[in-house]
C-alpha cells in the first residue's frame, strides 16, 4: 500500500431536515446547539461513529479494517489479544513488548491507525495519536429546535393497560431540527501516517465513508441527513504549503433568499474562491 507523504486538509458539508443529528444527553436528547449563537452542533465523535460502521458495513471481514470502538466491543479483550500474538507474546522487554502490541493494532483495526486510541487500560499496548482528526460541525446558521407529541397505540405491560383509559395510547416527546447545513473541518497529517501505517488506501476509504456515511446510517429520529460537498486542499509536502485557516477561508456559503428561512439544500450556495496557494491543489467532490 502506498504511503501517505502530502499534508491533508479538508472541510465537509452535511445537511439535515426534520431530525436530530445528534441529541444531546445532558438536555433531555434535544439537539446539541451553541446557547450563545443558536448554533447547531454536531460532535467529533458523532462523524467518526458513522465512519466506522460505514467501514465496519463495506471492509469489515477484510484483514487491516476490524473496528476497535464499536457497540458491545469489551476493549481490554481486544488489547489483550494483541498482546497473545506471537510476535508480541515473544518480546521480553517491557517497552518493545508494548511497542509490538501497539502496532499489531495498528495493522488489525482501521479507526485505531485513523482516529488513534488510547489501549493501556489493561494490558498496555501504548497509545496511537491518530493522523486523521476532525473538528465539532457547526451549522452554517442559527437553528430551530423543535419538540413534538408522538402517540403510540401500545402499552409496555398489562399493568399499564389497566391504568389506561380510552385506549392502549402512550404519549412521547420527539424533537427535530427542520433545517440545517452543517459543516466541519479535518486534517490529515503524514507525519503521523507513517508511524502507524496509514495509506493512500486508507484514505480513499475515508473519502467514501464521508460519502456514504449517512446512507448507512439511516433511523426515523435523524430524519433525513446527507453529505452534501467535501472540498480536499492537498499540500505539495508533508509540512504543508499554507495554513490551514487560510485554507479554509477560501471555502464559504450562503443563503440564496436572505429573507426565507431555508428548508433545503438548494437554498444555499457553496462559493469557492480559487486563489489557492502555491503548492495545494483543491478537489471539490459534491454529492
Amino acid at each position: 500500500m502506498a504511503p501517505l507523504t502530502n499534508k491533508v486538509d479538508f472541510v465537509f458539508y452535511f445537511d439535515i431536515r426534520d431530525g436530530n443529528p445528534n441529541g444531546d444527553p445532558d438536555a433531555g436528547n434535544l439537539p446539541r446547539i451553541d446557547p450563545e449563537t443558536g448554533h447547531g452542533i454536531v460532535t467529533d465523535v458523532c462523524l467518526k461513529r458513522k465512519l466506522r460502521n460505514h467501514v465496519a458495513l463495506t471492509k469489515g471481514t477484510d484483514p487491516g479494517h476490524e473496528i476497535f470502538v464499536k457497540e458491545k466491543a469489551i476493549l481490554n479483550d481486544l488489547i489483550e489479544d494483541a498482546h497473545k500474538d506471537p510476535k508480541v507474546e515473544g518480546r521480553k522487554d517491557k517497552g518493545e513488548k508494548t511497542e509490538a502490541a501497539r502496532q499489531y493494532m495498528c495493522e488489525r483495526f482501521f479507526d485505531v491507525r485513523t482516529f488513534g486510541a488510547v489501549m493501556s487500560t489493561g494490558k498496555n499496548a501504548g497509545q496511537v495519536r491518530g493522523p486523521v482528526q476532525l473538528t465539532f460541525a457547526r451549522s452554517v446558521d442559527p437553528i430551530v429546535t423543535l419538540e413534538h407529541s408522538i402517540t403510540r397505540m401500545a402499552v409496555a405491560t398489562r399493568e399499564e393497560a389497566e391504568k389506561q383509559e380510552g385506549g392502549n395510547r402512550t404519549m412521547g416527546r420527539k424533537a427535530t431540527v427542520p433545517y440545517a447545513l452543517y459543516r466541519t473541518h479535518g486534517f490529515v497529517s503524514p507525519s503521523l501516517a507513517a508511524q502507524v501505517g496509514f495509506s493512500t488506501a486508507d484514505l480513499n476509504l475515508l473519502w467514501d465513508g464521508f460519502a456514504r456515511m449517512f446512507d448507512d446510517d439511516r433511523s426515523a429520529a435523524r430524519g433525513f441527513m446527507a453529505s452534501r460537498a467535501l472540498l480536499i486542499f492537498e499540500h505539495s509536502s508533508g509540512l504543508g504549503n499554507a495554513p490551514a485557516h487560510r485554507l479554509f477561508d477560501l471555502i464559504t456559503s450562503r443563503r440564496r433568499d436572505p429573507e426565507r428561512p431555508p428548508r433545503d439544500f438548494s437554498d444555499y450556495e457553496i462559493l469557492v474562491d480559487q486563489s489557492v496557494p502555491q503548492g495545494v491543489t483543491l478537489d471539490t467532490r459534491h454529492f
